[in-house]
């Protein structure tokens, strides 16, 4: 077995969903997902197919976002792992419909940050052991980072 590192692209004001499916429907229920929560997502997916004939199978509505999607599956190369680039909405508008999608197995990380995975490689093929999501913490937050993490919320819409 063999470890390695595969860093993702994420496109700028973008954000990354990665996960592990079970089925190539996978590709048809996502996409209904994404455009049944939100009509103004832009958005490209890629799921790399783990049997018959191994294709990366691509859809969204976001040309730019499709071939960024369907790159970071090339640099991913492990079975049943989907990848969705999305821009103008955010990754916990659809986590739970994605979560409750039947052939979900798991979500490894939703994020806007620099994302490395951790790959096992054997000679069947690739899965994803681990995730690495932005950066480590530099220290603990003051009053006034609170107050600042508060007014961004606001700020995008998710408080009062």
């Amino acid at each position: 077995m063999e470890l390695k590192v595969v860093t993702l692209e994420t496109p700028e004001d973008g954000n990354l969903i990665v996960g592990h499916s079970h089925f190539i429907k996978t590709v048809t229920d996502l996409h209904e997902i994404m455009v049944g929560i939100s009509a103004q997502v832009k958005f490209g997916l890629a799921f790399c197919e783990a049997s018959g004939p191994c294709l990366i199978r691509v859809s969204g509505n976001d040309e730019s976002l499709q071939q960024i999607a369907t790159k970071n599956a090339e640099f991913l190369a492990a079975g049943h792992t989907f990848i969705i680039v999305l821009k103008e909405a955010f990754p916990i508008n659809f986590l739970n419909a994605i979560k409750q999608c039947q052939e979900i197995c798991n979500i490894h990380c939703a994020t806007a940050n620099p994302v490395q995975l951790i790959i096992a490689e054997t000679e069947q093929g690739r899965g994803i052991l681990g995730v690495i999501d932005g950066f480590s913490p530099q220290g603990i937050e003051t009053p006034e980072d609170v107050n600042n993490r508060q007014e961004f919320l606001r700020k995008i819409g998710y408080k009062l």
